[in-house]
């Protein structure tokens, strides 16, 4: 099955707004087998959307579009949509009731405008929209589908998961795709690439292997189609764990894996707590530790150290240290850790110190240049990377480092 994903508005068009809609519905669609064919984005034009319309139909079988059903003067999707496919707008008595039930609730009275949102096609089967005031329309006609949702991000979401993807999965004869997404470190693209030739080589026509990098981690997504579905289960099971082999230990886990959880998991567990003093990550590592609830029964504090005083007089870090190696050492990451966990008494302290661009302040060390270093009883040791350019990257690289450093010792650690 072929599907088209259509975006209407000058806001996208002029970059005023990122489209999401679209990113997201493309992923919804192809976790059901549907293939999508191609993602336009058309201003609020009447002859610009017939355009696309005509351009889809008989090469697609359905399109779905977000956007232009507001109820203002330029929202004229609706009645280019009824137009195309030959259809009236005529009163919806049940979406005009909606209308004025949620005005109603809000302490406001709908204006004609607002009503005019219960002007609707009279032939598209008309699909509630729980939590706004226009609904979707699902236009059909012989070899082509259309269903147009409304562009508010949350609206769009809810209508797709309640009613489209239901409806999609009943009414059309999908194949069965099952995934599963590994999370891995330390390896980059290409020699992950090298290190995976064998295992992509054998590789039947109904699995497929994706690469999925990003500034922190590199996922490898396994895919298998079939229209059995305990035959297309049994086959990932199969070569999932064919590519766990393959990736050994640098592989964290799977799917639902979050490296910030697993670490918040096992500091629990062991009863253990932890402290944080970042230079060039300026607050990164923090932020990601204390997004996970229930940090706080092992995460105690951190500083930002990012100036050399700070360093000095937050972290005990020696001035000789600083005057003959630089900030950004070793010898000046394992001192921040060391000082870091003393100021807080923590079992484990973490450090940051690098630099991440543009220009090298108070280093003679190259753009990209990191220091990470771990601190505990056990005594502390730092690990020297240079993650390049640009800035965003080495700094998304360096908490992510400095995270995986972390699980890998105290993950063995009884």
């Amino acid at each position: 099955m072929k599907a088209a994903i259509i975006t209407i508005g000058d806001e996208i068009l002029l970059g005023q707004i990122v489209n999401t809609n679209a990113q997201w519905i493309a992923q919804q669609l192809s976790s059901l087998g549907i293939h999508v064919y191609k993602i336009i984005t058309v201003g609020d034009d009447k002859q610009s959307i017939q355009n696309v319309l005509h351009e889809l139909d008989g090469k697609t079988d359905i399109a779905i579009s977000t956007g232009g059903l507001g109820p203002t003067k330029d929202d004229i999707t609706k009645s280019t949509l009824a137009e195309y496919f030959r259809d009236t707008l005529v009163r919806h008595p049940e979406t005009e009731k909606h209308v004025i039930e949620m005005f109603t609730r809000m302490h406001f009275t709908p204006t004609e405008a607002d009503l005019h949102q219960a002007l609707l096609p009279s032939k598209a089967e008309i699909l509630p929209n729980a939590i706004g005031t226009a609904p979707a329309m699902w236009f059909r006609r012989p070899g082509f589908q259309l269903i147009s949702l409304p562009g508010v991000p949350q609206e769009m979401k809810t209508l797709m998961n309640e009613q489209i993807i239901p409806a999609l999965t009943e009414r059309f004869d999908l194949p069965y795709i099952m995934q599963r997404t590994y999370v891995t470190y330390g390896v980059r693209e290409s020699v992950m690439s090298d290190r995976l030739a064998g295992f992509e080589a054998g590789l039947p026509e109904a699995v497929s292997l994706a690469y999925l990098p990003n500034y922190r981690r590199l996922r490898l997504r396994i895919t298998v189609r079939g229209k059995d579905r305990k035959q297309t289960s049994s086959l990932l099971e199969r070569y999932a764990g064919l590519l766990e082999e393959a990736l050994g230990d640098i592989s964290f886990g799977y799917d639902k894996f979050s490296l910030e959880k697993e670490i918040g998991r096992i500091f629990r567990e062991k009863s253990m707590s932890l402290s944080v003093a970042e230079s060039f990550t300026g607050g990164s590592v923090m932020s990601a530790l204390t997004s996970i609830p229930g940090a706080s029964k092992y995460f105690k504090g951190g500083i930002v150290a990012y100036h050399a005083d700070v360093k000095k007089d937050e972290l005990g870090v020696s001035g000789k240290i600083i005057d003959e190696y630089s900030v950004v050492s070793a010898q000046t990451a394992e001192a921040m850790a060391e000082g870091v966990r003393r100021k807080f008494g923590t079992d484990y302290g973490i450090a940051t110190t690098g630099n991440a661009g543009p220009g090298k302040d108070l280093t003679d060390k190259s753009v990209g240049e990191v220091y990470l270093a771990i601190s505990s009883k056990n005594g502390t040791y730092s690990a020297h990377r240079n993650f390049g350019k640009p800035r965003e990257k080495v700094i998304a690289r360096g908490t992510s480092y400095l995270l995986e450093m972390l699980y890998k010792e105290i993950r063995d650690k009884k």
